[in-house]
C-alpha cells in the first residue's frame, strides 16, 4: 500500500493565521477543492496530505499567502486563485521569468504583479520604450501601464503623463453631447481617472492637471504633436484605425515610453473597418525594441468568475466559427459542381 504524502508547517503569528485559514476556515477548503489534498489545521500547525506536485503547491502556496497575511493584507478565493497562477512552475517558464513580484510604488499604494504574465509585461514598460499589450478585460493591461507611468513620474524619470483613448462610440465627434468639453469627454476618459484616483489623492491629480503635468485626451487631440519626456498610453487601441494608429505611434519624442493597450476581440469600429492595433502588432512584431506582450483568460485578475466568463464566451465564439465553416463547406461544393 502506497504511503500518503504528508507536509508539515507551522506558523508563530496568531493574528496572520487568521487572516490565512479565513472565517471558519474557508481559504484552507479552497485550497484543498483547487489542489484536490486535504488540509488538516490544529493551532498553528498544518498538515498537508497529497499527491506530490498537489501537496508541494499548496506548501508554497500556503508560505506565500502567510507572508501576505503578515502585512494584514486580505486573504480570500481572488487571491489565492492568483497565487495559484503565479507559482505555477510551468506557467514561469513559459514567461522566463524569476518567481519575484516586481513593486511598483504610488502615492495611495504598492501594486504587485499577479501573474507571471504581469510580471513580464511590468518588465516590458519598464525596459522598453513601445510596449503592446493584447487580451481580454480584468488583466490589468491599463491599470499596470498607469502604475508603471505614475511610478515613472514621482521617481522624475519622465516629466508629463499622457493618457488617451479612442471616443469610438461618439465616433470621436463630441458635439452633439451636452455640456462643455471636459463633461463630453468624462464617460470615454472614465477608466483613466479611475486608475490615476486608485494611486493619487484626487487633489494632488487636480493640480497635476491644471499644470499639464497630467493630461487625459481623445486620441483625435493627439495629431500633430511630439511628445517628449512622456509616459504616454493608448488605452482601447483596437478601435483605432491603422492611421489612427500610425499617428499615434509617430508622437513618440525622445525621452518618452509608450504603452498601447486594447482587446481585440471587442471591436467597436464601424462599418468592421481594420483594427489599428492588430495591424500594428502585425506590422512591428519583429522590430526588437518593441515588446508584445498578449493576454489571455488565464491572466484574468478579477474575480474568479471572469476569467471563466471569457472562456465560456470564447469557446462559444470558437464553436459558432466552427459550425459557419462546415455550413459554408456544402454550398461551396454545390456551387463547384455548377461551375
Amino acid at each position: 500500500m502506497k504511503k500518503p504524502n504528508i507536509i508539515n508547517l507551522s506558523f508563530d503569528n496568531n493574528k496572520a493565521l487568521q487572516i490565512l485559514y479565513g472565517e471558519e476556515n474557508s481559504n484552507l477548503k479552497i485550497i484543498e477543492e483547487k489542489l484536490q489534498v486535504k488540509i488538516a489545521a490544529r493551532g498553528n500547525m498544518l498538515a498537508i496530505e497529497g499527491a506530490k506536485n498537489a501537496s508541494g503547491k499548496a506548501e508554497e502556496l500556503l508560505q506565500n499567502l502567510y507572508q501576505k497575511a503578515l502585512k494584514n493584507q486580505h486573504i480570500g478565493e481572488s487571491e489565492i486563485s492568483d497565487g495559484l497562477r503565479f507559482f505555477d512552475k510551468e506557467q514561469l517558464a513559459k514567461s522566463n521569468i524569476s518567481g519575484a513580484g516586481n513593486k511598483i510604488k504610488t502615492r495611495k499604494k504598492t501594486i504587485e504583479a499577479r501573474s507571471p504574465m504581469q510580471q513580464k509585461y511590468l518588465a516590458a514598460l519598464d525596459s522598453k520604450d513601445l510596449t503592446f499589450a493584447t487580451g481580454p478585460a480584468g488583466t490589468g493591461k491599463t491599470y499596470l501601464a498607469v502604475a508603471v507611468a505614475v511610478e515613472k513620474f514621482l521617481n522624475n524619470e519622465v516629466e508629463r503623463i499622457i493618457l488617451s483613448r479612442p471616443a469610438v462610440e461618439a465616433g470621436e465627434k463630441l458635439g452633439f453631447l451636452p455640456g462643455d468639453l471636459v463633461a463630453k469627454l468624462d464617460p470615454y476618459l472614465r477608466p483613466l481617472y479611475d486608475a490615476l484616483f486608485d494611486m493619487i489623492p484626487q487633489e494632488q491629480i487636480t493640480k497635476l492637471m491644471e499644470s499639464g503635468e497630467i493630461e487625459i485626451a481623445p486620441l483625435a487631440f493627439m495629431r500633430g504633436r511630439t511628445l517628449s519626456n512622456s509616459f504616454i498610453i493608448l488605452d482601447e487601441a483596437q478601435n483605432t484605425t491603422p492611421n489612427q494608429m500610425k499617428m499615434f505611434l509617430t508622437r513618440l519624442g525622445m525621452g518618452s515610453r509608450m504603452a498601447v493597450t486594447g482587446d481585440i476581440s471587442q471591436i467597436d469600429l464601424p462599418n468592421k473597418a481594420p483594427s489599428g492595433l492588430i495591424d500594428a502588432v502585425r506590422k512591428l512584431k519583429q522590430v526588437d525594441e518593441i515588446e508584445i506582450i498578449e493576454f489571455s483568460q488565464k491572466d484574468v485578475v478579477r474575480h474568479p468568475l471572469a476569467a471563466r466568463i471569457v472562456d465560456a464566451y470564447e469557446k462559444d465564439e470558437a464553436a459558432q466559427a466552427q459550425a459557419q465553416a462546415q455550413q459554408a463547406e456544402p454550398e461551396a461544393k454545390d456551387r463547384d459542381s455548377w461551375v
